[in-house]
Order: C-alpha cells, then sequence, then structure tokens
C-alpha cells in the first residue's frame, strides 16, 4: 500500500477522473486539438516516462523494458529510444508479432529496431543486474484475467529485486474499476498519461499502484474542456463547501444533530459519531441511547445531551433536530426496529449507518433525504450479492445503491466513492490503511450529519466529510504511523480540516 509520505506527490493530480474506455476513445480528438498524431503523443508519453525515470532513479544505468502488443508496449519502445541515447543500457523484451501491432506501436518498434539493436522474445532469460524493470505489456484496455505470455512476465517482474515503472497502469489492474482478476504488476511508481483513470483511484489500486504520477502529454487544456463523470476530491477541496463563519452566529445557527443508537455493550459507537458532530462544528447535539449509557457518555463528553431512547425522547428529538443519524451501535433488536421505524416517517435529512443499514436490507425502501454510508460487506447485504461483487466494480456498485435507495450513496473503502441518483460520482482520494480498525464509521457518520445540518446538500456533506475524516487519518498516520491509529485519534484532527 502507498504509505502517507508516498502520497505527498497526489497533490499535483487533476482533480477530473474519466474512464479508460472515455480516454481511448477520444485521444485522438485531444491529439487533433493541439495539431499532434497519435505517434507524436506516443513520442511525448516515451518521453515523459524517460524523464520520470531518469529523476526518480538517475543511478539506474541498466533498463529492462517490458513491451506488450498494445500502443502500451509502444510507450516502452520510445523509452528505451531515448535511454539508449542517454547512455543507458537497455534490454527490450517484446510481446508478440512486429506485424499485428496497431500502427503507432509498430512505427516505435521499428525506430528501435532499425537504430539501437534487437527485442528479446517474451520467454528470453533475464540476466541479473539490472537497476529498473519499465512495465509497458498491458496498458488500459485489459479487462480480464492476464493470459500467457503476461501472466509469466508479470510474476518474473514481481519477483525480480529491482524497482518497477508503470505505464499509464499497473499491468493486470482493471484500469475502469481498479480491480484485480488474475496476475497483476506491483509497481513502485505509475506514470499516467492524458487523463486520470478512474480504476487508480478506487478499489485494489492502492495495492499495486505506488505513487502515482501524471502527465497530459500537451493535452491539459482540452482535457480541462472535458466534462469529467468522476470528481477526485482531496483536502484542498474543502474550501468550496466550509466557508468562515459570520462573528455574529450563535449555537442555533450552525445546525442541531440527533445521533442514535449504543445498544447495550456498543456506547462507544454512539460516543465517537457525537463527539464527531461536535467537533465538526454542529451547534449542539443530542444522543439518544440506551439509559445504561447516559452517565459514561456524559463523563466523556459533558457537551453532550444525552437521553434515554424511547418512543416519546425520539418524537421530541425528531421534532427539535435539524438532521438525523441513526445507526451507530444501534443493534438490530426490537428496540432497535422501533426507532428505525420511527425516524423513517421523517422527511428530516437523515444518515443511516451501521445497523440501520442491516435493519434496511431486510426491509428496502427508497427516499431522498437519505445518507447511507455502507462498507462493502453491506452494500453486499443491500444489493442481495456478494462482496467480491461489490469490490468487482465500486462505481458501479455505488450507482446501483443510489438507484435502488434513492439519495446519496458513500461506500466506504480504499478510495471512498460518493454516488446519487443523479449521476454525480466523486472519489475521496484521502485516507490509509491506519483507518481499518473499529469506529472509524462512526466517526464518519458524525462528520456528515454535522456538515449537512450546517447547510449544505447531502452530497456535498458526504463529499466534504470523507474528505475531513480521511484527511484527519492522515494527519494522525504523518504523526504516529498508520498501525495502531485508532477512531478517536482523529477527533481532535477534525477542527484543523473544518477551519478555512
Amino acid at each position: 500500500m502507498t504509505d502517507h509520505q508516498q502520497k505527498r506527490n497526489r497533490i499535483s493530480l487533476p482533480h477530473s477522473v474519466f474512464s479508460a474506455d472515455w480516454v481511448r476513445e477520444n485521444e485522438k480528438q485531444g491529439a487533433r486539438h493541439v495539431g499532434v498524431s497519435l505517434y507524436q503523443l506516443m513520442e511525448r508519453a516515451g518521453e515523459a516516462a524517460f524523464l520520470l525515470c531518469r529523476k526518480l532513479y538517475p543511478d539506474a544505468r541498466r533498463w529492462l523494458i517490458l513491451c506488450g502488443h498494445g500502443n502500451n508496449g509502444g510507450d516502452g519502445y520510445v523509452i528505451g529510444r531515448y535511454a539508449r541515447q542517454y547512455g543507458i543500457e537497455v534490454t527490450l523484451v517484446g510481446c508478440g508479432d512486429a506485424f499485428t501491432l496497431p500502427p503507432e506501436a509498430r512505427q516505435a518498434r521499428d525506430n528501435w529496431s532499425n537504430n539501437y539493436g534487437s527485442v528479446l522474445p517474451e520467454n528470453a532469460a533475464w540476466p541479473e543486474n539490472y537497476d529498473l524493470i519499465i512495465d509497458g505489456l498491458l496498458g488500459t484496455g485489459i479487462q480480464s484475467e492476464p493470459r500467457e505470455p503476461y501472466t509469466t512476465l508479470i510474476h518474473q517482474a514481481n519477483k525480480y529485486p529491482a524497482p518497477i515503472v508503470a505505464l499509464d497502469i499497473p499491468s493486470g489492474l482493471n484500469a475502469n474499476t481498479g480491480s484485480v482478476s488474475g496476475a497483476v504488476i506491483q509497481a513502485n511508481q505509475t506514470l499516467t498519461f492524458v487523463a486520470l483513470k478512474s480504476g487508480l483511484l478506487t478499489g485494489q489500486a492502492r495495492n499495486v499502484t505506488g505513487a502515482l504520477y501524471y502527465d497530459a502529454l500537451g493535452l491539459s487544456d482540452w482535457v480541462r474542456e472535458q466534462n469529467a463523470p468522476i470528481q477526485r476530491l482531496t483536502v484542498a477541496d474543502l474550501q468550496r463547501w466550509i466557508k468562515p463563519r459570520s462573528p455574529c452566529s450563535h449555537k442555533g445557527d450552525h445546525g442541531k444533530l440527533l445521533v442514535i443508537g449504543g445498544e447495550i455493550g456498543t456506547g462507544g459507537a454512539i460516543r465517537m459519531a457525537a463527539e464527531a458532530g461536535l467537533r465538526t462544528g454542529s451547534g449542539l447535539v443530542r444522543v439518544l441511547t440506551r439509559a445504561e449509557h447516559i452517565a459514561p457518555v456524559l463523563a466523556a463528553r459533558p457537551e453532550l445531551m444525552v437521553q434515554e431512547l424511547t418512543e416519546e425522547s425520539l418524537d421530541a428529538g425528531i421534532a427539535w433536530a435539524d438532521v438525523i443519524a441513526i445507526g451507530p451501535g444501534l443493534g438490530t433488536s426490537e428496540w432497535a426496529k422501533a426507532a428505525i421505524k420511527q425516524v423513517g416517517a421523517s422527511e428530516k435529512i437523515m444518515l443511516w449507518d451501521a445497523d440501520a443499514l442491516n435493519l434496511l436490507a431486510i426491509s428496502p425502501d427508497k427516499r431522498q433525504n437519505r445518507i447511507i454510508t455502507p462498507h462493502p460487506g453491506e452494500a453486499a447485504r443491500l444489493l442481495q450479492c456478494n462482496i467480491q461483487q461489490i469490490e468487482s466494480d465500486r462505481l458501479l456498485s455505488a450507482q446501483k445503491l443510489a438507484e435502488r435507495y434513492g439519495g446519496v450513496v458513500v461506500l466506504k473503502g480504499a478510495g471512498t466513492v460518493i454516488a446519487d441518483e443523479n449521476l454525480h460520482l466523486a472519489i475521496a482520494d484521502v485516507g490509509n490503511a491506519g483507518m481499518a480498525s473499529g469506529g472509524m464509521g462512526d466517526v464518519l457518520s458524525g462528520i456528515i450529519t454535522s456538515l449537512s445540518g450546517q447547510g449544505l446538500s447531502p452530497f456535498d456533506a458526504a463529499c466534504a466529510g470523507c474528505v475531513i475524516h480521511g484527511g484527519a487519518a492522515d494527519i494522525v498516520a504523518w504523526r504516529q504511523g498508520e498501525r495502531g491509529m485508532i477512531a478517536t485519534d482523529l477527533l481532535r484532527e477534525i477542527p484543523k480540516l473544518v477551519n478555512p
């Protein structure tokens, strides 16, 4: 997994994200827009990759370049030419016959063969002393498990004791979905071209891309003119949603948040969600929970208002609140079911998480005033499928959830996806592996509902909330590392991100 330090280069990545299919279908138009041919675009890609490799590995003097049977392989042949001109010892391994290559890749291979040397076949033995491997095997077109000879070459590269730089996308990673169905290159760095592809940001991408770099190949103005179907979200986006407060504002101006949950034994969940709401800026936060949790929650955070959850207190709480969060530690007992039914009758903006989602899966309904925040297991129950199906295409899964349940969907995971029924899609490019611990989802619930109570639309609240949540975890990881991070560690960092 890319660590927190490696992710620093990601601030230079674009915020517009496209499918790999769209890029392949439209890059010719982009090339025409700037007056270059597709082969000239390939030349630019090869030069950009060569310069990045020289910058990353200035002492590497022996390069092994793996070239597939498509234009991704053509980029590799161009890199080889630049490297040889620089005096680097280059070995090129080429898959397939030169006559079956696309025209641009064939031209690049011919330029190499006619001027610089031979191309080894895919089954050639590798020497032991290469300093760098460049992956130009499969590119963005793969939709299924790699076949031979690619499977063998991918495994061989991964075992070799040299760093790997992947061109456009690590071979074997689906560039649209981020899924992996077989062998995949474990890259140290990935340089993607023209536009940022969705499969580089979600699914299994973080496990295999290493540090991610981007070069528009001179098409940046054209790319900015296109209507991107997906937005990449980072901490830099927070200024869009979070504005300075009026000096004369008071607690009633910043949202009254009602948080419902905390079955016996899970009072911590409700406390974390409620405190996250306070830390995000809610003016008032009321907790309805089991009577046994009232004293411990008040002792931990006296700024909260805490009552026993009864039919009467819930009616009063719903009438009082601007926004509602239900689910953290709720359980699935009759007590929980009664609360869900009562809350479900309200038209106020609400967020359902955890056991509220498990109950929703049993009695599904569709409504537009609700944000749901499933992890992949909960999403599988909501869509009546398995986790593997959810993870095989997280973007599509989020869209299916929005279509079936309405409102806004936050599909949690590495590269959290935010979607609604109006085809708005975003990927939160924040967070780290330290967040794989209990209670993180409860904190996220409190953050999102607090932002909604402060006036953001449900979709914007979900987007901003995911960024704050992941951004707070990144601050913690920078300070202490990922392993050992707990959900309450994020609470002290939230105010740093919600104050412009």
